[in-house]
């Protein structure tokens, strides 16, 4: 049974409401096409499309654009670097669709469940709000805390502001760009948290009022797991209910490295 880029595209979108207005859509290639293997990706690199392309993959599911902004309704179509790249497209015929919007509106978002579960912290869950999940665990220090994320998620550094051996029990996580003071202030008001963890968020709202918090001698931490490290997990996952849905197609999960190194 041959499987369309299209059919692939209506399964993703069966779980969960679909907005009007949404980044979510096929960039390259045609709803007819078949399939002849799947790779699900955070963001499709010219690593990751080159990698797609040596596994027989003809269509990648990304989450975030191929052309560095979120909305992709621009193309510098004299810069070398997006020449390059829409000439590998075009050599590989690898199709490229956008799943960002709908997987962060399934009833549960599917990109904080891929992170809880790689954390082993599902059992925690005290609330899911819509852009945030918060977590009661069993208390350890900011430190150790750290070592732990760095330990399950598998990547060489995370950003912290607090003191090492302020306890962490109530924690709020916010996947991807949602560690900005608007969404994470409140939050840790509301919801009494020690500990706000996100992908990223402006340099200048929540880290300087943590820094301001513990100046105060308040037990207050943020850390700042990376974009990427807080999201991948999420289309891990996806690639793995993938997988079980279309039982005869490869569907593969290809990790990019990290993006920053520490020197």
């Amino acid at each position: 049974m041959t499987i369309t880029i299209g059919q692939v595209i209506e399964r993703l979108l069966e779980k969960g409401p679909q907005n009007e207005s949404t980044v979510d859509t096929l960039r390259y290639g045609s709803p007819q096409t078949v399939v002849t293997g799947i790779a699900v990706v955070f963001v499709a690199t010219q690593a990751v499309i080159e990698q797609a392309a040596a596994l027989g993959a003809n269509l990648i599911i990304s989450h975030e654009g191929t052309f560095y902004r979120h909305q992709e309704d621009w193309m510098a179509g004299d810069d070398p670097v997006i020449m390059e790249k829409n000439n590998l497209l075009d050599r590989t015929g690898i199709a490229i669709y956008r799943y960002h919007d709908h997987i962060h509106r399934w009833e549960i978002d599917g990109i904080m469940t891929g992170l809880l579960n790689a954390l082993d912290w599902t059992p925690y869950v005290e609330e899911h709000l819509p852009a945030a999940t918060i977590v009661q665990i069993p208390g350890m220090s900011l430190e150790r805390t750290a070592q732990y994320l760095k330990e399950k998620l598998q990547i060489p550094f995370v950003r912290v502001i607090g003191e090492p051996e302020m306890p962490c029990t109530r924690i709020g996580l916010l996947a991807g760009y949602r560690g900005g003071g608007a969404l994470a202030l409140p939050l840790m008001k509301d919801y009494h948290l020690d500990l706000v963890i996100a992908g990223e968020g402006p340099e200048w709202e929540t880290p300087e009022y943590v820094r301001d918090a513990v100046h105060q001698g308040r037990n207050r931490a943020f850390i700042a797991l990376g974009h990427a490290e807080s999201e991948e997990y999420g289309m891990k996952e996806l690639s793995e209910r993938l997988r079980e849905q279309f039982p005869g197609l490869p569907v593969h999960f290809i990790r990019e490295k990290p993006l920053f190194r520490v020197v």
